[in-house]
């Protein structure tokens, strides 16, 4: 099944500035993650920001902190973001039925956001290249298990031609430009 843009939230997870650093193959990671944000918001795609005891984590990591000023920010001390009240009624109030989520640690936060989503009904795509661990063995071992559990795994680049849909227009251009 195809995911749609208009069906579709992003979901930035704990991309912190006490964790991230510390995450194997940080540097792809922050630019997938950068090349994500940005793509989403040039298709319209609404996005929420999750971050987990930010006064010991600290804030999302720049530049992606900007990038997400003005959206929707969820504090939390459960690991899975559905556990933070507010969160599943801001979803599930936008009539949208995909969640896009990408963030670290893929073996912890993420697994149980999507785990907790998929439970409450969502379509969930897990974006493999905006998703990281600071164990590699984790990361792979996490994403495996949300496949397992129905999440449908993906990339970056792939998500982005998927929502765009069609070429020759202002956002295949924006998207192109963002992927290459």
């Amino acid at each position: 099944m195809r995911l749609r843009r208009a069906e579709s939230i992003g979901i930035v997870v704990d991309f912190q500035e006490r964790v991230v650093p510390h995450v194997d193959g940080r540097e792809n990671l922050a630019a997938g993650m950068e090349r994500l944000v940005r793509g989403l918001q040039a298709l319209g795609v609404p996005l929420a920001l999750v971050q987990h005891n930010t006064k010991g984590l600290g804030e999302t990591v720049a530049p992606i902190r900007g990038l997400l000023e003005g959206c929707p920010r969820f504090e939390k001390v459960t690991f899975s973001s559905c556990g933070e009240p507010g969160f599943l009624d801001h979803l599930r109030s936008s009539g949208r039925t995909t969640m896009i989520v990408a963030g670290t640690e893929s073996h912890v936060c993420v697994l149980q956001t999507v785990l907790d989503l998929l439970t409450a009904g969502f379509t969930v795509a897990v974006v493999e290249d905006a998703v990281g661990s600071r164990k590699l063995a984790d990361r792979r071992v996490a994403l495996e298990r949300m496949r397992q559990e129905g999440a449908r795994i993906t990339t970056v680049e792939s998500l982005l031609y998927e929502l765009t849909e069609r070429s020759g227009t202002d956002t295949f251009r924006e998207i192109l430009r963002l992927v290459k």
